[in-house]
């Protein structure tokens, strides 16, 4: 093992004594092709291009000597501390950081970003989770990968409208940042940018307030509902009782990352829900009276829901692929949300001849099916119970 590990930030800057100090006693560096050949070594220094950690962290574990790891920006940022850290290397590290690319683009666009929500494309399914949370969030800052740029994020958002801050090089000779309209980022080429800032959407909810105390932007912020989910306010859902979204809620499961469809959403009082939870949501109806009150509850919530006029099956065509849907319709319009393979599926059958339906499209599709009938009677301000009509809740996850 190492003798020594120090991991450098990078960022353009001249180095700091110690990270100077570190360099010249060093016996292997490893470092990102920029810094690479920026960098004066002493001769015979063993040099590695950080492209595989994996592979650098094992060389270091087997080296008998100083090595020094030199990263882009902040090393321990979604960087490369994480991976040296694995107890299977056994290495113990000193980090000299520079500031983040994160830090460095908004500081080039002249924003705050503490209400900010940071994502990564790499890894399996890195992109589409990316994607969904530019959906959901008005800033989001994007790390991106090989083959998940900027115009593989404006091709997956190109329904909807969003100001992309492309910042290339950061900290660099080619430094370069570009603001552009999300419809126009694919007609260019781009050079491994370190961050994309994508910003926009409707703005429901705004920038954190002045008092903020949690960084990015937190399930269930303020709005319209106060604390909790399936709200029984003045203005309840007409299509849904509070237990049974409240119930559909929690079979969807929506987090950050998944996009959900609901599908003849009415008034969007479970869409808005899923929402708060940090989904991307997605509602479909085909009253245009709805989709107007849809948008209005969303914009009291503060926050993002697409709405889509159109009537199901035939809107879901061309929308992108969920992870969760609702369906409140009969066994036609779920089929077709089958046959896009989302993770779970919630149906609302209306009698008991759907229900049959209903559970006979989740087996035909090879969901695992289960379900409740919920009935609940809503206690008034006088402490008597109202009558509530049974409602049946099927859930089929995908095997």
């Amino acid at each position: 093992m190492a003798d020594r590990v120090t991991v450098i930030g990078w960022d353009g800057s001249p180095l700091s004594a110690a990270g100077k100090a570190a360099l010249d006693a060093a016996t292997l560096v490893a470092a990102a092709p920029g810094p690479l050949r920026a960098l004066t070594l002493a001769a015979g220094v063993e040099r590695m291009a950080l492209g595989s950690v994996e592979l650098v962290a094992r060389r270091i574990a087997d080296h008998r000597g100083t090595a020094v790891v030199v990263a882009d920006g902040d090393p321990g940022f979604f960087g490369v501390v994480r991976t040296l850290r694995r107890p299977e290397y056994g290495l113990e590290l000193e980090v000299l950081p520079a500031v983040s690319a994160v830090a460095a683009a908004f500081a080039r666009a002249g924003m705050p970003w503490d209400d900010a929500q940071i994502v990564s494309t790499h890894g399996r399914g890195g992109l589409r989770r990316a994607v969904n949370v530019c959906r959901a969030h008005p800033k989001v800052a994007v790390l991106t990968a090989p083959g998940a740029g900027p115009s593989e994020l404006a091709l997956m958002l190109r329904d909807v409208h969003r100001t992309f801050v492309i910042c290339e090089s950061l900290g660099g000779p080619e430094e370069n940042v570009t603001v552009l309209t999300s419809d126009r980022v694919p007609d260019h080429l781009w050079r491994d940018p370190n961050v994309v800032l994508v910003i926009g959407g409707s703005g429901n909810g705004g920038p954190l307030p002045p008092s903020g105390w949690l960084a990015g932007r937190p399930v269930d912020f303020p709005g319209k509902g106060g604390r909790g989910w399936a709200q029984s306010d003045s203005a309840p859902s007409r299509e849904l009782s509070a237990p049974v979204r409240a119930l559909a809620l929690a079979r969807l499961g929506p987090r950050p990352g998944d996009l959900v469809w609901d599908v003849g959403a009415g008034d969007g009082a479970l869409a808005v829900d899923a929402a708060r939870c940090g989904a991307a949501v997605i509602a479909v109806d085909r009253d245009p009276d709805a989709c107007a009150r849809l948008d209005v509850n969303a914009r009291r919530a503060g926050v993002e829901v697409q709405t889509v006029l159109g009537t199901a099956p035939a809107a879901l065509a061309d929308l992108p692929e969920p992870d969760t849907v609702l369906v409140r319709h009969g066994a036609a319009v779920l089929q077709a949300c089958l046959t896009r393979r989302p993770e779970r599926i919630v149906a609302l059958p209306r009698t008991t001849a759907e229900l049959e339906e209903v559970r006979r499209a989740f087996a035909r599709s090879g969901y695992r099916v289960e379900g409740s009938l919920l009935q609940s009677s809503p206690l008034d301000a006088e402490g008597q119970l109202g009558a509530a009509a049974p409602c049946w809740v099927l859930w089929g996850d995908r095997d």
